[in-house]
Order: C-alpha cells, then sequence, then structure tokens
C-alpha cells in the first residue's frame, strides 16, 4: 500500500483541502473541501483514483463550501461530526458575512464520532473529538499523520473568539492531540505542515508563554 496525501490550498482563505489516497487500491477521500470544487475534482481526476468520500473536520464555511459541487457530481458520502450540524447548515450565511457566495451543503450521509473510524482503501484512521474551535471538530488520524483542522497550525492555534468556540474545551483538545506522538505529521486548515514535537518545542500556545484567550492557558 502507499499513502499519498496532496495538499491543494483553495479560497479566499487559503484553506488547505486534503486529497488522501491509497495509490494502490486506487481510492482516495477529500477532506474539508472548501472551495473550487472543479479544481479538487480536477485533482481527484488526474490521480486516476476513485472518490469514496468527504471526511469534514469541522463545519466552517472555508472547510465545506465546496461540498454541494463535488457531490453533484460524485455522490460519495459526507462525514461530519453531529455536534456540527447546526452550524454546517448555516455555511451560506456563513459566506454572506465575508461578501462569499456559498451554495448550502447537503445534509451528512454519516456521522464521525469519538473512537471511531474512517477508511480509504485499505488505510484506517481513527476519529478524535477535538471541539474548542468549532462545535463537532474532530481531528482524523493514523499512520503517522494527523489532519487536525483548525486546532492546530505551525506556530498557532485555531480561534476561539468565532460564534459557538470555546476556550476552555480547545486547551483540553490540544492537550490530547499533542499525546498523538512528536513524530506525527500535523496537517492542518491553513498554512504548512509541521510535526506535534515541533510545537510542543517551539509554539507559544503549547509552551506556555502566550495564553489562549478565555482560556486556563
Amino acid at each position: 500500500m502507499t499513502l499519498r496525501i496532496d495538499t491543494i490550498t483553495v479560497g479566499a482563505f487559503e484553506e488547505n483541502a486534503y486529497l488522501v489516497l491509497d495509490d494502490a487500491a486506487g481510492r482516495a477521500v477529500l477532506i474539508d473541501p472548501g472551495a473550487e470544487p472543479q479544481r479538487l475534482l480536477d485533482a481527484v481526476s488526474r490521480s486516476g483514483a476513485t472518490l469514496d468520500a468527504i471526511w469534514v473536520t469541522h463545519p466552517h464555511v472555508d472547510h465545506v463550501g465546496a461540498i454541494a459541487a463535488i457531490k453533484r457530481t460524485v455522490n460519495v458520502p459526507v462525514f461530519l461530526h453531529p455536534d456540527g450540524e447546526r452550524l454546517y447548515h448555516t455555511a451560506a450565511e456563513q459566506g454572506r458575512l465575508f461578501g462569499l457566495h456559498v451554495e448550502p451543503p447537503p445534509a451528512a450521509d454519516r456521522a464521525m464520532r469519538e473512537g471511531g473510524t474512517v477508511v480509504v482503501g485499505g488505510y484506517e484512521f481513527a476519529v478524535m473529538e477535538t471541539p474548542g474551535h468549532a462545535p463537532g471538530h474532530v481531528v482524523i488520524h493514523g499512520h503517522g499523520v494527523a489532519f487536525v483542522g483548525d486546532c492546530l497550525f505551525a506556530g498557532s492555534i485555531g480561534r476561539t473568539d468565532l460564534p459557538m468556540s470555546n476556550a476552555p474545551d480547545l486547551v483540553r483538545s490540544l492537550e490530547r492531540i499533542c499525546e498523538l506522538g512528536d513524530d506525527v505529521v500535523a496537517y492542518p486548515g491553513h498554512g504548512p505542515a509541521t510535526t506535534i514535537g515541533r510545537e510542543k518545542a517551539t509554539n507559544p500556545f503549547l509552551t506556555g508563554t502566550a495564553r489562549i484567550p478565555g482560556g486556563s492557558a
């Protein structure tokens, strides 16, 4: 088996959508298709793989804005944590706040929950509930990688001043993410990939030199 991760940065928010492939099996999933649906579909086509699903780390507009168009072209199931449903269905309203036209995403098909797993080809990933930046936020991890959404960035962390955000929850979620292992590569919703160990050593919000507003650390 060969696991491949293609980062495709899309939209006005420069959000990282991820095409995750088992090259040997010819199967793929899209994580957080936030904008530019045709560009994402073209990437799937170029890969030669069959798209099996869309996985959503959290339901902010910049992570779900392309789902409707993609699903209309390739009718694959959308995986979302149930706690994110309410925010997910406000995607069009979220877009309007930024002057963007966003097609409302279709209903999610499958629930991701703590302790559950999701699969692409021969690769199985675990689901970890990581609320704080948004309700229903999850981290999808396994095989030495973690798709951390907007919890953790290279040198920073997710915002907690947005509607339905919760700083104490994010503090606890970051503690859990840090337990995944120093060598785990973290693929964030924005910016470059990093490692858990690098962030534990240098990220001011994890070393204690910067305080999460409203949090306890």
